[in-house]
């Protein structure tokens, strides 16, 4: 199955007839964040130590941010492998098409604590490096993203409870809030968010999930008016990854530079202590930039959607088959679940 998945599709085969010739110490990093996130500025220092180390050896690594290198983030297990381009920002949630057992490591709402993410990181760090291997991808590092505070932001009308969320059209990223949305009555669909701003503006969706921390460096406060906290969450971490076959032709010199550098960067992000004060911050710029922050929604609200959430995790695990199953199980068991 994934031999014929990785054969080359017409998409495939366009971008690597426009791809611009590099020579093999010239190594491209896609990045599918805009450039304003902090994760962004995070790449752009771990491929400036990368070059500072690596300039006598005449080799250079360029993060493109903001998808620019037009590679669809849910083709990167396709891609990758083929070494359309050296290196590329993963997340896990995005590949479920082609490697349905991803979407029950890490599923969105149902880890929600940072003692709780602390427990599983190690175990889903591991279930990527075994899936990505098998898709001929080497996991060269990680990329933490901070806990956050995802919010309902709408662009018409308040929306507050589950209530107000029916007859709503709402944007979210991946299948399993689609899921877990249906399950509750609403309608979602799935909008990248290099598309959510145009979506919003030209009533597409009337409301966008998206945590505040980032929703500036998609200027959503521009397309909507109100906004409301839903629930706490704790992601996948980002990996970042390289054709096997590349890695293990590259110079082992330039290989303990590149994974130094992730190792480095690793560490600068997986730290969560001002989280919360900086969720604070963000909806205090909102608001001044004319976002009203309306009530959070309600507990029993909340209670109601982790238990939706909780369901959607079974079922999307035991739809994937193959290692579904025993990834989810594996992360309850670090749960102590």
């Amino acid at each position: 199955m994934k031999s014929v998945i990785r054969t080359a599709g017409l998409g495939v085969g366009l971008f690597c007839a426009m791809a611009p010739a590099v020579l093999a110490e010239d190594w491209r990093l896609n990045n599918f964040l805009p450039s304003a996130r902090p994760e962004s500025v995070q790449l752009e220092q771990f491929a400036s130590e990368v070059n500072a180390a690596l300039a006598a050896k005449d080799f250079k690594l360029t993060v493109y941010s903001g998808s620019s290198l037009g590679v669809p983030n849910t083709d990167l297990l396709r891609v990758l492998p083929q070494d359309v381009v050296e290196m590329s920002l993963m997340w896990s949630n995005y590949l479920g098409r082609d490697a349905p057992a991803l979407s029950s490591v890490f599923v969105q709402g149902a880890i929600s604590t940072v003692d709780e993410l602390k427990a599983v990181l190690p175990v889903a760090q591991q279930i990527y490096e075994e899936e990505y291997t098998d898709w001929g991808v080497t996991t060269v590092g990680f990329v933490a993203i901070p806990t956050l505070s995802v919010s309902v932001f709408c662009s018409k009308k308040p929306v507050s409870t589950l209530a107000d969320l029916k007859g709503i059209k709402l944007r979210v990223w991946a299948r399993e809030q689609v899921e877990t949305f249906t399950r509750l009555g609403v309608s979602a669909q799935i909008i990248a968010q290099e598309e959510t701003y145009v979506a919003l503006k030209t009533g597409v969706v009337d409301c966008a999930l998206y945590p505040a921390l980032y929703a500036q460096t998609i200027s959503l406060q521009e397309v909507t008016q109100y906004a409301s906290f839903l629930y706490p969450m704790a992601s996948a971490p980002y990996s970042l990854g390289i054709s096997t076959k590349r890695w293990e032709a590259t110079d082992e010199s330039i290989r303990a530079v590149i994974s130094q550098a992730a190792d480095d960067l690793w560490e600068r992000t997986n730290q969560y202590d001002q989280d919360f004060e900086k969720e604070l911050e963000a909806r205090t710029k909102l608001e001044g930039m004319g976002v009203t922050w309306g009530p959070d929604f309600p507990e029993a609200d909340r209670a109601i959607f982790l238990q939706a959430v909780g369901e959607t995790w079974q079922m999307l695990a035991e739809e994937a088959g193959g290692n579904a199953m025993e990834y989810r199980q594996r992360m309850l068991t670090a749960l102590g679940r």
